[in-house]
Protein backbone atom coordinates (compact mmCIF):
# COMPACT_ATOMS: atom_id res chain seq x y z
CA UNK A 1 0.00 0.00 0.00
CA UNK A 2 1.08 3.82 -0.58
CA UNK A 3 0.97 4.50 3.13
CA UNK A 4 2.89 1.91 3.99
CA UNK A 5 5.64 2.78 1.78
CA UNK A 6 5.56 6.94 2.83
CA UNK A 7 4.35 6.90 6.31
CA UNK A 8 4.58 10.45 6.57
CA UNK A 9 1.23 11.42 5.37
CA UNK A 10 -0.45 9.53 8.13
CA UNK A 11 1.84 11.04 10.56
CA UNK A 12 0.93 14.28 8.96
CA UNK A 13 -2.77 13.36 9.07
CA UNK A 14 -2.91 12.00 12.95
CA UNK A 15 -1.28 15.48 13.40
CA UNK A 16 -3.83 17.76 12.00
CA UNK A 17 -6.70 15.66 13.35
CA UNK A 18 -5.08 15.21 16.41
CA UNK A 19 -4.25 18.93 17.03
CA UNK A 20 -7.63 19.66 16.35
CA UNK A 21 -9.56 17.35 18.46
CA UNK A 22 -7.06 18.06 21.13
CA UNK A 23 -7.39 22.41 21.43
CA UNK A 24 -11.08 22.84 20.05
CA UNK A 25 -12.82 21.45 22.86
CA UNK A 26 -10.59 23.15 25.55
CA UNK A 27 -11.02 26.34 23.39
CA UNK A 28 -15.06 26.12 23.28
CA UNK A 29 -14.80 24.87 27.32
CA UNK A 30 -13.49 28.19 28.03
CA UNK A 31 -15.45 30.27 26.11
CA UNK A 32 -13.36 31.09 23.17
CA UNK A 33 -14.79 29.57 20.30
CA UNK A 34 -14.07 26.81 18.09
CA UNK A 35 -12.30 29.03 15.41
CA UNK A 36 -9.54 30.41 17.72
CA UNK A 37 -9.38 26.74 18.63
CA UNK A 38 -8.11 25.79 15.29
CA UNK A 39 -5.91 28.82 15.06
CA UNK A 40 -3.82 27.75 18.12
CA UNK A 41 -4.02 24.30 16.96
CA UNK A 42 -1.92 25.09 13.72
CA UNK A 43 -0.21 27.87 15.33
CA UNK A 44 1.29 24.99 17.70
CA UNK A 45 1.81 22.36 15.07
CA UNK A 46 2.67 24.73 11.73
CA UNK A 47 6.49 25.76 11.35
CA UNK A 48 6.04 28.31 13.73
CA UNK A 49 5.72 26.30 16.55
CA UNK A 50 6.59 22.81 16.92
CA UNK A 51 7.57 22.17 13.58
CA UNK A 52 5.03 19.14 13.09
CA UNK A 53 3.44 20.47 9.78
CA UNK A 54 5.11 22.69 7.36
CA UNK A 55 2.84 23.13 4.32
CA UNK A 56 0.26 25.97 5.60
CA UNK A 57 -0.34 27.00 2.01
CA UNK A 58 -1.13 23.41 0.32
CA UNK A 59 -3.84 22.59 3.45
CA UNK A 60 -5.48 25.70 2.79
CA UNK A 61 -5.84 25.64 -0.77
CA UNK A 62 -7.20 22.49 0.36
CA UNK A 63 -9.51 23.39 2.59
CA UNK A 64 -10.97 26.15 0.65
CA UNK A 65 -13.17 23.33 0.08
CA UNK A 66 -14.46 23.84 3.38
CA UNK A 67 -15.74 27.85 2.95
CA UNK A 68 -17.22 26.78 -0.72
CA UNK A 69 -19.30 23.76 1.06
CA UNK A 70 -20.06 25.83 3.45
CA UNK A 71 -21.63 28.51 1.12
CA UNK A 72 -23.16 25.48 -0.74
CA UNK A 73 -25.24 24.66 2.49
CA UNK A 74 -26.02 28.91 2.64
CA UNK A 75 -27.27 28.77 -0.73
CA UNK A 76 -29.67 25.70 -0.02
CA UNK A 77 -31.06 28.02 2.42
CA UNK A 78 -31.55 31.13 0.29
CA UNK A 79 -34.62 31.20 -2.11
CA UNK A 80 -33.82 32.67 -5.69
CA UNK A 81 -37.26 35.23 -4.36
CA UNK A 82 -35.28 35.66 -1.13
CA UNK A 83 -32.03 36.40 -2.92
CA UNK A 84 -33.98 38.83 -5.03
CA UNK A 85 -35.49 40.40 -1.70
CA UNK A 86 -32.01 40.98 -0.38
CA UNK A 87 -30.50 42.99 -3.99
CA UNK A 88 -30.87 46.15 -2.25
CA UNK A 89 -28.29 44.78 1.20
CA UNK A 90 -26.01 43.17 -1.40
CA UNK A 91 -25.53 46.33 -3.87
CA UNK A 92 -26.56 48.51 -1.85
CA UNK A 93 -24.88 47.82 1.52
CA UNK A 94 -22.35 45.71 0.34
CA UNK A 95 -20.91 48.62 -2.61
CA UNK A 96 -20.94 51.71 -0.04
CA UNK A 97 -18.83 49.26 2.81
CA UNK A 98 -16.45 48.75 -0.02
CA UNK A 99 -16.04 51.70 -1.62
CA UNK A 100 -15.66 53.43 1.49
CA UNK A 101 -13.22 50.74 3.10
CA UNK A 102 -11.19 50.59 0.24
CA UNK A 103 -10.89 54.72 -0.14
CA UNK A 104 -9.97 55.02 3.37
CA UNK A 105 -7.37 51.79 3.25
CA UNK A 106 -5.60 52.75 0.57
CA UNK A 107 -5.23 55.96 2.29
CA UNK A 108 -3.57 54.14 5.26
CA UNK A 109 -0.90 52.16 2.79
CA UNK A 110 0.35 55.44 1.29
CA UNK A 111 0.44 57.06 4.65
CA UNK A 112 3.00 54.31 5.69
CA UNK A 113 4.95 55.95 2.65
CA UNK A 114 4.19 52.92 -0.16
CA UNK A 115 2.90 54.13 -3.54
CA UNK A 116 -0.90 54.30 -4.77
CA UNK A 117 -0.45 50.66 -6.53
CA UNK A 118 0.79 48.66 -3.81
CA UNK A 119 -1.34 50.38 -1.30
CA UNK A 120 -4.37 50.03 -3.19
CA UNK A 121 -3.55 46.54 -3.50
CA UNK A 122 -3.02 45.32 0.38
CA UNK A 123 -5.83 47.93 0.77
CA UNK A 124 -8.39 45.87 -1.70
CA UNK A 125 -7.16 42.58 -0.24
CA UNK A 126 -8.06 43.39 3.27
CA UNK A 127 -11.88 44.99 2.11
CA UNK A 128 -12.20 41.15 1.23
CA UNK A 129 -13.63 40.28 4.73
CA UNK A 130 -13.17 36.21 5.53
CA UNK A 131 -16.15 34.23 4.62
CA UNK A 132 -14.75 31.46 6.74
CA UNK A 133 -14.52 32.78 10.28
CA UNK A 134 -17.80 35.55 9.67
CA UNK A 135 -19.77 32.30 8.27
CA UNK A 136 -18.87 30.45 11.31
CA UNK A 137 -19.42 32.95 14.30
CA UNK A 138 -22.60 33.61 12.71
CA UNK A 139 -23.84 29.84 12.89
CA UNK A 140 -22.36 29.54 16.41
CA UNK A 141 -24.46 32.03 17.42
CA UNK A 142 -27.54 31.12 15.14
CA UNK A 143 -27.53 34.43 13.73
CA UNK A 144 -27.66 33.17 10.54
CA UNK A 145 -31.26 33.51 9.44
CA UNK A 146 -31.88 36.84 11.77
CA UNK A 147 -32.00 40.18 9.86
CA UNK A 148 -28.51 41.28 11.14
CA UNK A 149 -27.24 38.40 9.98
CA UNK A 150 -28.67 38.37 6.31
CA UNK A 151 -27.03 42.01 6.32
CA UNK A 152 -23.66 40.46 7.19
CA UNK A 153 -24.22 37.42 4.74
CA UNK A 154 -25.22 40.05 1.82
CA UNK A 155 -22.26 41.82 2.07
CA UNK A 156 -19.95 39.02 1.72
CA UNK A 157 -21.80 38.03 -1.42
CA UNK A 158 -20.82 40.98 -2.71
CA UNK A 159 -17.05 40.96 -1.65
CA UNK A 160 -16.98 37.06 -3.13
CA UNK A 161 -18.44 38.85 -6.88
CA UNK A 162 -15.07 41.73 -6.70
CA UNK A 163 -12.65 39.19 -7.00
CA UNK A 164 -13.08 38.92 -10.85
CA UNK A 165 -13.15 43.10 -11.06
CA UNK A 166 -10.06 43.16 -8.47
CA UNK A 167 -8.23 41.14 -10.46
CA UNK A 168 -8.75 43.06 -13.75
CA UNK A 169 -7.51 46.23 -12.09
CA UNK A 170 -4.21 43.74 -10.76
CA UNK A 171 -3.44 43.36 -14.66
CA UNK A 172 -4.16 47.36 -15.64
CA UNK A 173 -1.93 48.00 -13.15
CA UNK A 174 0.50 45.84 -13.62
CA UNK A 175 3.78 46.75 -15.72
CA UNK A 176 3.45 46.56 -19.37
CA UNK A 177 5.79 43.81 -19.13
CA UNK A 178 4.55 42.01 -16.52
CA UNK A 179 1.01 42.19 -17.94
CA UNK A 180 2.23 40.60 -21.04
CA UNK A 181 3.99 37.60 -19.76
CA UNK A 182 1.42 36.44 -17.34
CA UNK A 183 -1.97 38.09 -18.03
CA UNK A 184 -4.70 37.63 -19.81
CA UNK A 185 -6.69 40.10 -21.55
CA UNK A 186 -9.55 41.96 -18.92
CA UNK A 187 -11.91 41.61 -22.08
CA UNK A 188 -11.26 38.02 -22.23
CA UNK A 189 -11.41 37.34 -18.66
CA UNK A 190 -14.91 38.47 -18.23
CA UNK A 191 -16.28 36.87 -21.30
CA UNK A 192 -14.67 33.55 -19.61
CA UNK A 193 -16.66 34.81 -16.51
CA UNK A 194 -19.86 35.37 -18.22
CA UNK A 195 -19.92 32.41 -19.88
CA UNK A 196 -18.96 30.42 -16.78
CA UNK A 197 -21.83 31.79 -15.08
CA UNK A 198 -24.14 30.77 -17.62
CA UNK A 199 -23.05 27.63 -18.23
CA UNK A 200 -23.32 27.30 -13.88
CA UNK A 201 -27.30 28.83 -14.05
CA UNK A 202 -28.72 26.49 -17.17
CA UNK A 203 -27.06 23.91 -15.44
CA UNK A 204 -28.91 24.41 -12.59
CA UNK A 205 -32.38 25.20 -14.04
CA UNK A 206 -32.32 22.61 -16.55
CA UNK A 207 -29.80 19.37 -15.25
CA UNK A 208 -29.72 19.29 -11.54
CA UNK A 209 -33.10 17.92 -10.61
CA UNK A 210 -33.65 15.62 -13.41
CA UNK A 211 -30.31 14.07 -12.43
CA UNK A 212 -30.76 13.79 -8.94
CA UNK A 213 -34.43 12.17 -9.74
CA UNK A 214 -32.67 9.49 -11.65
CA UNK A 215 -30.31 8.87 -8.92
CA UNK A 216 -33.02 8.74 -6.08
CA UNK A 217 -35.04 6.37 -7.98
CA UNK A 218 -31.42 4.05 -8.15
CA UNK A 219 -31.82 4.10 -4.04
CA UNK A 220 -28.23 4.07 -3.79
CA UNK A 221 -27.44 6.28 -0.89
CA UNK A 222 -23.51 6.24 -1.71
CA UNK A 223 -24.07 7.81 -5.30
CA UNK A 224 -26.80 10.75 -3.87
CA UNK A 225 -23.53 11.70 -1.54
CA UNK A 226 -20.65 11.46 -4.49
CA UNK A 227 -23.32 13.26 -6.88
CA UNK A 228 -23.87 16.05 -3.78
CA UNK A 229 -20.00 16.43 -3.78
CA UNK A 230 -19.87 16.23 -7.43
CA UNK A 231 -22.30 18.99 -7.95
CA UNK A 232 -20.37 21.51 -5.45
CA UNK A 233 -16.88 21.00 -6.25
CA UNK A 234 -18.35 21.08 -10.19
CA UNK A 235 -19.66 24.72 -9.74
CA UNK A 236 -16.53 26.03 -7.49
CA UNK A 237 -13.99 24.05 -10.32
CA UNK A 238 -16.59 25.93 -13.29
CA UNK A 239 -16.24 29.18 -11.83
CA UNK A 240 -12.41 29.07 -10.85
CA UNK A 241 -12.13 28.51 -14.59
CA UNK A 242 -13.55 31.40 -15.88
CA UNK A 243 -11.56 33.60 -13.12
CA UNK A 244 -14.91 33.87 -10.40
CA UNK A 245 -14.59 33.04 -6.52
CA UNK A 246 -14.68 28.91 -5.98
CA UNK A 247 -17.60 29.61 -3.07
CA UNK A 248 -19.42 31.92 -5.33
CA UNK A 249 -19.93 29.12 -7.50
CA UNK A 250 -21.11 26.17 -5.10
CA UNK A 251 -23.29 29.39 -3.54
CA UNK A 252 -25.19 29.88 -6.82
CA UNK A 253 -25.51 26.12 -7.27
CA UNK A 254 -27.36 26.08 -3.71
CA UNK A 255 -29.38 28.76 -4.77
CA UNK A 256 -30.63 26.91 -7.54
CA UNK A 257 -31.31 23.78 -5.76
CA UNK A 258 -32.92 25.60 -2.83
CA UNK A 259 -36.10 24.85 -4.06
CA UNK A 260 -35.70 20.86 -4.69
CA UNK A 261 -37.35 18.34 -2.91
CA UNK A 262 -33.80 17.04 -2.38
CA UNK A 263 -32.36 19.80 -0.91
CA UNK A 264 -32.76 18.09 2.72
CA UNK A 265 -30.82 15.43 1.84
CA UNK A 266 -28.12 17.30 -0.35
CA UNK A 267 -27.71 19.08 3.34
CA UNK A 268 -27.38 15.99 5.21
CA UNK A 269 -24.72 14.61 2.65
CA UNK A 270 -22.45 17.84 2.39
CA UNK A 271 -22.12 18.81 6.11
CA UNK A 272 -19.90 16.73 7.37
CA UNK A 273 -17.30 17.04 4.37
CA UNK A 274 -18.41 20.95 5.43
CA UNK A 275 -17.34 20.59 9.10
CA UNK A 276 -14.15 18.95 8.51
CA UNK A 277 -12.75 21.25 5.92
CA UNK A 278 -13.81 23.95 7.49
CA UNK A 279 -11.58 22.95 10.52
CA UNK A 280 -8.42 22.37 8.20
CA UNK A 281 -9.05 25.44 6.31
CA UNK A 282 -8.78 27.18 10.15
CA UNK A 283 -5.72 24.98 10.94
CA UNK A 284 -4.34 25.95 7.89
CA UNK A 285 -4.27 29.51 8.67
CA UNK A 286 -2.70 29.13 12.04
CA UNK A 287 -0.43 27.11 10.57
CA UNK A 288 0.51 29.90 7.67
CA UNK A 289 1.24 32.56 10.53
CA UNK A 290 4.64 33.05 10.36
CA UNK A 291 6.49 34.49 13.29
CA UNK A 292 9.89 34.97 11.98
CA UNK A 293 8.29 37.18 9.32
CA UNK A 294 6.30 39.25 12.13
CA UNK A 295 9.33 39.46 14.37
CA UNK A 296 11.76 40.80 11.95
CA UNK A 297 9.38 43.29 10.51
CA UNK A 298 7.00 43.54 13.88
CA UNK A 299 6.63 47.00 13.74
CA UNK A 300 5.26 47.62 10.36
CA UNK A 301 3.29 43.85 10.91
CA UNK A 302 1.85 45.43 13.96
CA UNK A 303 1.22 48.87 13.04
CA UNK A 304 -0.47 47.70 9.90
CA UNK A 305 -2.91 45.06 11.74
CA UNK A 306 -3.69 47.71 14.10
CA UNK A 307 -4.40 50.65 11.46
CA UNK A 308 -5.92 48.39 9.09
CA UNK A 309 -8.58 46.74 11.41
CA UNK A 310 -9.43 50.12 13.15
CA UNK A 311 -10.07 51.78 9.88
CA UNK A 312 -11.89 49.10 8.51
CA UNK A 313 -13.86 48.63 11.52
CA UNK A 314 -14.24 52.59 11.51
CA UNK A 315 -15.98 52.03 7.81
CA UNK A 316 -17.77 49.70 8.58
CA UNK A 317 -19.67 51.17 11.34
CA UNK A 318 -20.69 54.39 9.50
CA UNK A 319 -21.92 52.27 6.64
CA UNK A 320 -23.98 50.45 9.44
CA UNK A 321 -25.15 53.53 11.08
CA UNK A 322 -26.38 55.45 7.78
CA UNK A 323 -28.26 52.53 6.99
CA UNK A 324 -30.47 52.63 9.80
CA UNK A 325 -28.63 49.91 12.11
CA UNK A 326 -28.51 50.74 16.04
CA UNK A 327 -25.09 51.48 17.60
CA UNK A 328 -25.06 47.97 19.00
CA UNK A 329 -25.66 46.12 16.21
CA UNK A 330 -22.77 48.65 14.18
CA UNK A 331 -20.34 47.59 16.43
CA UNK A 332 -20.83 43.88 16.49
CA UNK A 333 -20.76 43.97 12.71
CA UNK A 334 -17.57 46.27 12.76
CA UNK A 335 -16.00 43.34 14.60
CA UNK A 336 -17.20 40.35 13.05
CA UNK A 337 -15.83 41.66 9.57
CA UNK A 338 -12.66 44.48 10.64
CA UNK A 339 -10.26 41.41 9.15
CA UNK A 340 -8.77 40.40 6.33
CA UNK A 341 -9.85 37.19 4.29
CA UNK A 342 -8.99 34.36 2.47
CA UNK A 343 -9.26 36.09 -1.03
CA UNK A 344 -6.79 38.70 0.16
CA UNK A 345 -4.39 35.60 -0.49
CA UNK A 346 -5.56 34.89 -4.59
CA UNK A 347 -5.06 38.67 -4.79
CA UNK A 348 -1.80 38.99 -3.28
CA UNK A 349 -0.39 36.52 -5.22
CA UNK A 350 -1.62 37.83 -8.70
CA UNK A 351 0.20 40.73 -7.74
CA UNK A 352 3.25 39.54 -7.02
CA UNK A 353 3.19 37.18 -10.25
CA UNK A 354 2.75 40.52 -11.95
CA UNK A 355 5.79 42.80 -10.05
CA UNK A 356 2.99 45.17 -8.53
CA UNK A 357 4.31 44.42 -5.05
CA UNK A 358 7.69 42.92 -3.91
CA UNK A 359 8.34 39.39 -2.22
CA UNK A 360 9.26 41.20 0.65
CA UNK A 361 5.76 43.18 1.06
CA UNK A 362 3.64 40.15 0.09
CA UNK A 363 5.16 38.44 3.02
CA UNK A 364 4.27 41.32 5.67
CA UNK A 365 0.74 42.02 4.46
CA UNK A 366 -0.01 38.27 4.47
CA UNK A 367 1.02 38.37 7.72
CA UNK A 368 -1.19 41.09 8.69
CA UNK A 369 -4.13 39.95 7.31
CA UNK A 370 -3.54 35.86 8.74
CA UNK A 371 -2.69 37.81 11.85
CA UNK A 372 -6.09 39.83 11.57
CA UNK A 373 -7.82 36.35 11.00
CA UNK A 374 -6.54 34.96 14.15
CA UNK A 375 -7.19 38.06 16.50
CA UNK A 376 -10.85 38.36 15.34
CA UNK A 377 -12.29 35.42 17.68
CA UNK A 378 -10.62 36.93 20.53
CA UNK A 379 -12.01 40.46 19.98
CA UNK A 380 -15.74 39.26 19.36
CA UNK A 381 -15.41 36.68 22.92
CA UNK A 382 -13.85 40.00 24.10
CA UNK A 383 -16.60 41.89 23.25
CA UNK A 384 -19.14 39.33 23.74
CA UNK A 385 -18.02 39.37 27.65
CA UNK A 386 -17.69 43.07 28.41
CA UNK A 387 -20.02 44.47 25.51
CA UNK A 388 -23.25 43.03 26.91
CA UNK A 389 -26.07 41.79 24.21
CA UNK A 390 -26.57 43.39 20.88
CA UNK A 391 -29.97 44.78 20.82
CA UNK A 392 -31.81 44.43 17.10
CA UNK A 393 -32.18 47.79 14.95
CA UNK A 394 -35.65 49.41 15.46
CA UNK A 395 -35.84 50.12 11.65
CA UNK A 396 -39.33 49.91 10.79
CA UNK A 397 -40.41 49.01 14.05
CA UNK A 398 -43.42 51.00 15.48
CA UNK A 399 -44.30 51.53 19.10
CA UNK A 400 -48.01 51.23 20.27
CA UNK A 401 -50.17 53.92 20.26
CA UNK A 402 -53.74 54.03 21.18
CA UNK A 403 -54.94 50.69 20.19
CA UNK A 404 -58.03 49.27 20.70
CA UNK A 405 -58.77 45.13 20.39
CA UNK A 406 -60.49 42.52 22.02
CA UNK A 407 -57.09 40.44 22.42
CA UNK A 408 -53.65 41.57 23.20
CA UNK A 409 -51.05 39.08 22.45
CA UNK A 410 -48.09 39.20 24.74
CA UNK A 411 -45.22 38.10 22.66
CA UNK A 412 -45.43 36.66 18.72
CA UNK A 413 -43.35 33.62 18.83
CA UNK A 414 -43.97 30.14 18.51
CA UNK A 415 -46.57 29.89 21.19
CA UNK A 416 -48.11 33.43 20.57
CA UNK A 417 -48.36 32.58 16.26
CA UNK A 418 -50.40 29.72 17.35
CA UNK A 419 -52.42 30.90 20.10
CA UNK A 420 -53.38 33.54 17.75
CA UNK A 421 -55.52 31.27 14.94
CA UNK A 422 -58.33 30.63 17.46
CA UNK A 423 -59.34 34.18 18.64
CA UNK A 424 -58.54 35.27 14.58
CA UNK A 425 -60.68 31.68 13.56
CA UNK A 426 -63.67 33.41 16.31
CA UNK A 427 -63.16 37.06 13.98
CA UNK A 428 -61.61 38.72 17.10
CA UNK A 429 -59.42 41.91 16.35
CA UNK A 430 -56.16 41.58 18.10
CA UNK A 431 -53.00 43.78 19.21
CA UNK A 432 -49.98 42.02 19.33
CA UNK A 433 -47.00 43.37 20.95
CA UNK A 434 -43.26 42.01 21.13
CA UNK A 435 -39.96 42.91 22.54
CA UNK A 436 -37.76 41.53 19.65
CA UNK A 437 -37.64 43.28 16.47
CA UNK A 438 -36.61 41.18 14.69
CA UNK A 439 -39.45 38.68 15.03
CA UNK A 440 -41.86 41.43 14.21
CA UNK A 441 -40.06 42.13 10.92
CA UNK A 442 -40.02 38.37 10.57
CA UNK A 443 -44.16 38.03 10.70
CA UNK A 444 -44.83 41.55 8.48
CA UNK A 445 -44.96 39.62 5.03
CA UNK A 446 -47.87 37.19 6.51
CA UNK A 447 -49.93 40.09 7.21
CA UNK A 448 -49.30 40.38 10.86
CA UNK A 449 -49.24 43.66 12.32
CA UNK A 450 -47.01 43.67 15.84
CA UNK A 451 -46.15 46.47 17.72
CA UNK A 452 -42.92 47.07 19.52
CA UNK A 453 -43.27 47.13 23.82
CA UNK A 454 -42.50 45.94 26.96
CA UNK A 455 -45.32 44.27 28.09
CA UNK A 456 -44.58 44.62 31.88
CA UNK A 457 -44.55 48.32 31.42
CA UNK A 458 -47.92 50.32 32.38
CA UNK A 459 -47.73 53.02 29.72
CA UNK A 460 -47.43 50.48 26.85
CA UNK A 461 -50.05 48.32 28.31
CA UNK A 462 -52.36 51.05 27.61
CA UNK A 463 -51.13 51.81 24.44
CA UNK A 464 -51.65 48.49 23.12
CA UNK A 465 -54.91 48.59 24.46
CA UNK A 466 -55.03 45.92 27.55
CA UNK A 467 -58.17 48.17 29.31
CA UNK A 468 -60.50 47.72 26.46
CA UNK A 469 -59.37 44.31 25.95
CA UNK A 470 -61.60 41.30 27.06
CA UNK A 471 -58.44 38.97 26.97
CA UNK A 472 -54.82 39.05 27.45
CA UNK A 473 -52.43 36.55 25.82
CA UNK A 474 -49.00 36.45 27.86
CA UNK A 475 -46.98 33.95 25.53
CA UNK A 476 -43.17 34.75 25.74
CA UNK A 477 -40.35 32.36 26.84
CA UNK A 478 -39.26 34.09 29.53
CA UNK A 479 -40.40 33.07 32.71
CA UNK A 480 -39.25 36.05 35.09
CA UNK A 481 -40.92 38.26 32.94
CA UNK A 482 -43.94 36.64 32.11
CA UNK A 483 -44.42 37.35 36.02
CA UNK A 484 -43.95 40.68 36.28
CA UNK A 485 -46.07 40.77 33.36
CA UNK A 486 -48.70 39.35 35.18
CA UNK A 487 -48.47 41.37 37.80
CA UNK A 488 -48.53 44.63 36.00
CA UNK A 489 -51.09 43.50 34.06
CA UNK A 490 -53.29 42.15 37.46
CA UNK A 491 -52.88 45.84 38.90
CA UNK A 492 -53.51 47.88 35.50
CA UNK A 493 -56.65 45.79 34.23
CA UNK A 494 -57.98 44.25 37.06
CA UNK A 495 -61.33 43.33 35.00
CA UNK A 496 -59.53 41.86 32.08
CA UNK A 497 -58.70 38.19 31.75
CA UNK A 498 -55.28 36.56 31.99
CA UNK A 499 -54.40 33.60 29.79
CA UNK A 500 -50.65 32.94 31.01
CA UNK A 501 -47.64 30.48 29.56
CA UNK A 502 -45.83 28.99 32.46
CA UNK A 503 -42.77 27.46 31.75
CA UNK A 504 -43.41 24.38 34.17
CA UNK A 505 -45.28 23.57 37.55
CA UNK A 506 -43.65 25.49 40.09
CA UNK A 507 -43.94 29.02 37.23
CA UNK A 508 -47.75 28.00 37.07
CA UNK A 509 -47.85 27.88 41.06
CA UNK A 510 -46.61 31.23 41.28
CA UNK A 511 -48.51 32.71 38.48
CA UNK A 512 -51.55 31.71 40.12
CA UNK A 513 -50.55 33.18 43.23
CA UNK A 514 -50.17 36.65 41.29
CA UNK A 515 -53.81 36.29 39.90
CA UNK A 516 -53.48 34.96 36.70
CA UNK A 517 -56.77 33.32 35.48
CA UNK A 518 -55.34 30.97 33.22
CA UNK A 519 -52.59 29.49 33.72
CA UNK A 520 -51.29 26.68 30.92
CA UNK A 521 -47.94 24.51 31.11
CA UNK A 522 -45.90 25.05 28.03
CA UNK A 523 -45.03 21.53 27.73
CA UNK A 524 -47.67 19.52 30.08
CA UNK A 525 -50.36 18.73 26.98
CA UNK A 526 -47.56 17.58 24.42
CA UNK A 527 -45.95 15.46 27.04
CA UNK A 528 -49.46 14.12 27.64
CA UNK A 529 -50.14 13.39 24.06
CA UNK A 530 -47.10 11.66 23.76
CA UNK A 531 -47.86 9.43 26.53
CA UNK A 532 -51.13 8.79 24.86
CA UNK A 533 -49.50 7.25 21.91
CA UNK A 534 -46.88 5.52 24.08
CA UNK A 535 -49.88 3.88 25.80
CA UNK A 536 -51.56 2.91 22.53
CA UNK A 537 -48.21 1.34 21.19
CA UNK A 538 -48.43 -0.77 23.90
CA UNK A 539 -51.73 -2.63 23.12
CA UNK A 540 -53.96 -0.23 24.45
CA UNK A 541 -57.45 1.04 22.44
CA UNK A 542 -57.65 4.53 21.81
CA UNK A 543 -60.42 4.94 24.01
CA UNK A 544 -58.93 3.37 26.84
CA UNK A 545 -55.85 5.59 26.34
CA UNK A 546 -57.90 8.29 26.55
CA UNK A 547 -59.49 7.76 29.45
CA UNK A 548 -55.92 6.93 31.18
CA UNK A 549 -54.56 10.46 30.47
CA UNK A 550 -58.07 12.08 31.48
CA UNK A 551 -56.96 10.77 34.98
CA UNK A 552 -53.67 11.64 34.28
CA UNK A 553 -55.01 15.00 33.86
CA UNK A 554 -57.36 15.24 36.68
CA UNK A 555 -55.12 13.41 39.11
CA UNK A 556 -52.55 16.66 37.92
CA UNK A 557 -55.29 19.41 38.80
CA UNK A 558 -56.10 17.59 42.10
CA UNK A 559 -52.72 17.80 43.13
CA UNK A 560 -52.26 21.81 42.28
CA UNK A 561 -55.48 22.58 43.83
CA UNK A 562 -53.44 21.20 47.05
CA UNK A 563 -50.40 22.89 46.63
CA UNK A 564 -52.58 26.39 46.20
CA UNK A 565 -53.22 28.27 49.35
CA UNK A 566 -56.93 27.84 50.48
CA UNK A 567 -58.97 30.10 49.76
CA UNK A 568 -56.90 32.06 48.01
CA UNK A 569 -57.81 31.88 44.06
CA UNK A 570 -61.52 31.27 45.22
CA UNK A 571 -63.35 32.52 42.20
CA UNK A 572 -60.44 31.98 39.54
CA UNK A 573 -60.88 29.61 37.00
CA UNK A 574 -57.30 27.62 35.91
CA UNK A 575 -56.21 25.45 33.41
CA UNK A 576 -54.10 22.88 34.38
CA UNK A 577 -53.50 20.98 31.53
CA UNK A 578 -57.45 20.55 29.67
CA UNK A 579 -59.00 20.26 33.29
CA UNK A 580 -60.51 23.54 34.41
CA UNK A 581 -60.18 23.51 38.29
CA UNK A 582 -62.64 26.28 39.96
CA UNK A 583 -62.60 26.43 43.59
CA UNK A 584 -65.32 26.92 45.91
CA UNK A 585 -66.51 30.94 45.60
CA UNK A 586 -65.78 33.02 48.62
CA UNK A 587 -66.90 35.83 50.03
CA UNK A 588 -67.11 39.47 48.85
CA UNK A 589 -64.91 40.81 51.67
CA UNK A 590 -62.25 38.47 51.35
CA UNK A 591 -61.56 40.13 47.48
CA UNK A 592 -57.49 40.94 47.53
CA UNK A 593 -57.61 44.56 47.18
CA UNK A 594 -55.50 46.11 43.90
CA UNK A 595 -51.40 46.32 45.00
Amino acid sequence: MAIEGNPSQLVGIVTLLGAAVVAVPLFKRIGLGSVLGYLAAGLAIGPSGLGLMSDAQTIIHVAELGVVMFLFIIGLEMKPSHLWSLRGQIFGLGSMQVVLSSVLLTAVGMAFGYSWQVSFIAGAGFVLTSTAIVMQVLSERGDMQTPRGQRIVSILLFEDLLIVPLLAIVAFIAPPDATITHGAPVLQKIIFAALSLTILIGAGIWLLNPLFRVLAKAKAREVMTAAALLVVLGAALLMEVGGLSMAMGAFLAGVLLSESTFRHQLEADIEPFRGLLLGLFFLGVGMALNLDVVGENWRIVVAGVLALMMTKAFCIYCVARLAKSNHSEAIDRAILMAQGGEFAFVLFTEALKLNVISAEINANITAIVVLSMALTPMVVVLHKRLGGKITASLDGVEEPRDVQASVLIIGFGRVGQIASQGPLAKGAKLSIIDSDPDVIRAVEPYGFKVFYGDGGRPEILHAAGALQASVILVCINDKHAVTRIVETARQECPHTKLVVRAFDREHALELVKHNADFVVRETFEASLQMAKHAVVLLGSEPQEAEDLISEVRSRDAERFALETTGGLFAGRALVLGNIEYIPPPRAEEDEPKDG
